[in-house]
């Protein structure tokens, strides 16, 4: 069984900057990719940065190229999403999603999710 605990979310002014964590715990863990998905009100779950196992591939949405980066701890059991230049519209909870074989944009497909972290961004 594998428990991700997100952290790091809160308030920012538009421009700023944030850095989310996903603690990971589980005997094999350091062995999945990981993901890192948002959620606004009243809109679908939408793929943000996914990055594999190792951490030598990395995959980013359209809508946070350039100002998102998504990496993993030395210990490859921490995944960290460091977002810069907020926007209003990057507002949503973020969650982390894990999974021992697929690093890919279709939440479905992943089998471990975290409790969320809120993000907002004021204008």
């Amino acid at each position: 069984q594998v428990q991700l605990v997100e952290s790091g979310g809160g308030l920012v002014q538009a421009g700023g900057s944030l850095r989310l964590s996903c603690a990971a715990s589980g005997r094999t863990v350091a062995t999945y990719a990981m993901g890192w998905f948002r959620q606004a009100p009243g809109k679908g779950r939408e793929f943000v940065a996914a990055i594999s196992w190792s951490g030598g591939n990395t995959q980013y949405a359209d809508s946070v190229k350039g100002r998102f980066t998504i990496s993993r701890g030395n210990a490859k059991n921490t995944v960290y999403l460091q977002m810069n230049s907020l926007k209003p519209e990057d507002t949503a909870a973020y969650y982390c999603a894990a999974d021992r074989y697929y690093s890919g944009t279709d939440y479905h497909r992943y089998d471990y999710w975290g409790q969320g972290t809120q993000v907002t961004v004021s204008s």
